[in-house]
């Protein structure tokens, strides 16, 4: 196995090691280095990274970290979170036209209660009508494979009174090119990316490289399609044939979009932005910041180093 592969899967056990969660979290470098990745807890910390976005000529996408709720309770919560975050972003005007949207998981609403798919969906349901509200939509991000099929039967089932719902597809696993294939139809919205969780070779590609050759077949499919392709990459090879592909579909700029994430690549991020294509930033904010932040180390290995010496010299 590739050494940046071992690295990556390490990185992903711990995302879920509630020890080392817990020291990682007393230590006082966690939150400088959590930073340039979770701009801060509160509304108003998304709001001023939002505003600050939007003011160079980018659009955000929003998540009120959380996943794996256990009580329905904490559901509400979340659901309530999101609804206090869309009346402030419709207040201050930024979700108008879709500049400013908001991405959930349905985990965090309640998806792995008994009755988790119907709790979850109401819960999204009343969060989508929020939106609609605001003028702006919802994007349902992807989780680990268990919860695939739910989350696209939710994504379709959501779509029937909020069609710009966006749905996203996780190029390393093996069924994705398929479900590029269903969901490339006019008004579907799709992000694709690589993928951030640690899966079974049975139902992902494991190696890097086959990995990128997935994205590169998915994101055929969706480009060729009648969709929206949302090309969710920071990998400067990804963005260059996304670019080419769009070019040679004839796509307008108006017709798909780049994804990025808060805090990586925030040059690269600008440049794509000032050349007149649509660059979104995925801001996430709140305090369950620990599961997110491993995955973002795992995808980009200069980060652990940058990390662990924080560790080592307390910051």
């Amino acid at each position: 196995m590739d050494p940046r592969d071992l690295l990556r899967s390490s990185l992903l056990g711990l995302s879920r090691a509630t020890a080392v969660r817990d020291v990682i979290e007393r230590a006082p470098v966690s939150r400088s280095v959590v930073k340039r990745f979770v701009p801060g807890s509160t509304v108003e910390d998304a709001l001023r990274a939002t505003g600050e976005l939007q003011a160079v000529g980018r659009m955000v996408t929003i998540d009120h970290l959380g996943e794996d709720t256990t009580t329905r309770a904490q559901a509400e919560a979340t659901r309530d979170a999101y609804l206090a975050l869309l009346a402030a972003l419709a207040e201050r005007h930024y979700s108008l036209s879709g500049k400013a949207e908001v991405s959930l998981k349905l985990t965090a609403l309640g998806l792995l209660l008994p009755d988790g798919h119907q709790i979850a969906l109401d819960h999204a349901r009343t969060i989508s009508q929020a939106a609609t509200n605001a003028g702006t939509t919802v994007t349902v991000d992807m989780e680990d494979h268990t919860t695939t099929d739910a989350t696209l039967e939710a994504v379709q089932e959501l779509r029937e009174d909020f069609p710009t719902t966006g749905a996203v597809l996780q190029a390393y696993l093996r069924r994705t090119e398929g479900d590029c294939r269903d969901l490339a139809y006019a008004g579907s919205r799709v992000r694709l990316c690589k993928g951030a969780y640690a899966e079974p070779e049975s139902v992902a590609f494991q190696d890097g490289d086959e990995v990128d050759r997935s994205y590169v077949r998915c994101l055929k499919v969706l480009m060729k399609g009648e969709g929206y392709p949302m090309v969710a990459s920071h990998d400067p090879r990804i963005i260059e044939i996304a670019a080419a592909l769009a070019g040679r579909e004839g796509r307008e700029p108006k017709s798909f979009e780049y994804q990025m994430l808060y805090g990586i690549r925030p040059d690269e991020q600008q440049r794509i932005a000032d050349r007149g294509d649509q660059m979104r930033v995925y801001i996430p904010y709140g305090t369950e910041w620990y599961g997110y932040l491993m995955r973002r180390l795992a995808e980009r290995p200069a980060n652990v180093t940058f990390f662990l010496r924080g560790l080592a010299t307390k910051g």
